[in-house]
């Protein structure tokens, strides 16, 4: 299936490894011009050359004001977004009386307002294209909280009214805003969390971790012309074993 996105111009933060990477790779495959971002400009150059994006930045997002500044420099670059994947780095784990003020504040900051400047900084240029697609990739955390990811479960869960809210004011000028909640996958994340894959594996339906390149297909899917008429939604991709609805 053809999705549309040929010469369309997309941001993906956070892109030199993971699910980053992977929803990246998959735009280039699609045909889209695409910049990506993260804090290494080592790391970010080199998953520029290995995934053949148009363009690598180096930015730490946790700084107030850096997500609107690499939009402008990929708008500079590219002459406009059309696709903007706001994927961020989780925050450390530790319970409520174990997290700094220090720490929930740098949250805030990298989850909540480096979406809030991200969706800000390419909302204009869309609505004068009346075409937009603009996605958070946010984590399953949202919807049903995970152990000891306190700062991660509390923030992300308001991503989702921000996506209900904003959604809306945007849909007239034909722009898309949407939310992916990746559960487990296989990735250096998984990894740093040091919880052992059996015991994951063991809560989820499908009985293995998710691949980033599936995470990649459902973004590439959201961003496409066939998508136009799917917006304000938080869709789960965790094998089922979210037991909600």
């Amino acid at each position: 299936m053809d999705f549309g996105l040929k010469g369309r111009r997309a941001l993906v933060m956070g892109a030199s490894a993971g699910l980053g990477f992977a929803i990246a790779s998959q735009l280039v495959r699609e045909g889209a011009r695409v910049a990506i971002c993260s804090r290494s400009e080592e790391r970010i150059r080199a998953a520029a050359a290995n995934m053949g994006a148009a363009l690598g930045l180096a930015a730490d997002l946790s700084s107030p004001g850096a997500t609107q500044a690499v939009v402008e420099q990929v708008t500079q670059a590219l002459g406009g977004v059309d696709i903007l994947v706001i994927n961020t780095g989780g925050p450390p784990k530790g319970g409520i009386l174990e997290l700094t003020d220090a720490q929930w504040q740098a949250g805030f900051q990298s989850l909540w307002m480096g979406a809030v400047e991200g969706i800000r900084a390419v909302a204009s240029g869309m609505k004068e294209r009346r075409w937009g697609r603009i996605i958070l990739v946010t984590s399953a955390a949202a919807r049903e909280a995970m152990p000891g990811l306190t700062i991660s479960n509390g923030l992300r869960a308001g991503l989702l009214g921000l996506t209900k809210s904003v959604s809306t004011e945007l849909a007239e000028y034909g722009i898309t805003l949407n939310s992916v909640l990746p559960g487990y996958h296989a990735t250096e994340r998984l990894k740093e969390l040091g919880i052992p894959e059996e015991r994951i594996t063991s809560q989820i339906p499908v009985r293995r971790l998710g691949r980033p390149e599936e995470l990649g297909a459902l973004v590439a899917f959201l961003s496409s012309e066939q998508a136009a008429f799917i917006t304000g939604q938080s869709i789960v991709a965790d094998g089922g074993a979210a037991r909600g609805f």
